[in-house]
């Protein structure tokens, strides 16, 4: 979720119940409900287009949108979720809650890698390989980080990096509770060809000739 939050259209629904339900899906429309914070809940509906292309592109459940509606003020929400039809798998309701700005969710940050060039191993021709671009963190509503920075600048090859020894924001914290691996600076292939290589020449111990032993 780099940059801004993405906004998320939606429209009131006049009606509640079944048949209105079954009204806006008539009009290519998904029916929903807002929920939570200090208001009642609203009823809306979004666009099936949009909304089916958001599920498709992954991560719906842990994105943070701002919604907006006509006659209302935006808010921050985050899909709690989504009905779907048992047999097209297509979404037929969805749930969205209200955030404060101390309400704690999880989401997907991306990784900045800075540093680079200036790394030992890759002026020795190491290449940085990013196991993750992105983690998923615990964080708060109001202090949602727009991407998490990594300073690779001291990796010599074979060196990794680690969630560990990264600094996080203040109050946030990986959902993963082991210490796992987010990049490493990797030997050039060629030379790691060549060390494969040179172990696959290397003679076997059986097909080493044995010394003869000069006679007395």
């Amino acid at each position: 979720m780099a940059g801004e939050i993405p906004d998320l259209h939606a429209q009131e629904r006049t009606g509640t119940g079944k048949g209105a339900a079954r009204q806006a899906r008539r009009e290519g429309r998904v029916p929903g409900i807002v929920f939570g914070g200090d208001t009642d809940p609203l009823p809306i509906s979004v666009p099936f287009n949009e909304l089916l292309k958001r599920l498709k592109s992954g991560r719906f459940k842990s994105t943070l949108f701002n919604l907006k509606v006509d006659g209302h003020e935006d808010v921050r929400v985050i899909c709690r979720d989504v009905q779907r039809d048992v047999v097209k798998d297509l979404p037929t309701h969805i749930d969205l809650m209200r955030l404060r700005r101390t309400t704690k969710i999880n989401l997907f940050i991306p990784l900045d890698f800075v540093g680079e060039e200036e790394a030992p191993g890759k002026r020795k021709g190491g290449v940085l390989a990013i196991v993750r671009p992105e983690i998923e963190l615990i964080v708060t509503a109001g202090d949602i980080p727009e991407d998490i920075k990594v300073d690779v600048s001291g990796l010599e090859i074979g060196d990794t990096i680690t969630i560990s020894s990264v600094t996080l924001p203040k109050g946030a914290k990986p959902t993963i509770d082991r210490d796992f691996v987010i990049a490493n600076m990797s030997a050039p292939s060629g030379l790691a060809s060549q060390s494969d290589d040179d172990e696959g020449d290397a003679p076997e111990a059986d097909d080493v000739p044995a010394t003869e032993q000069s006679e007395e």
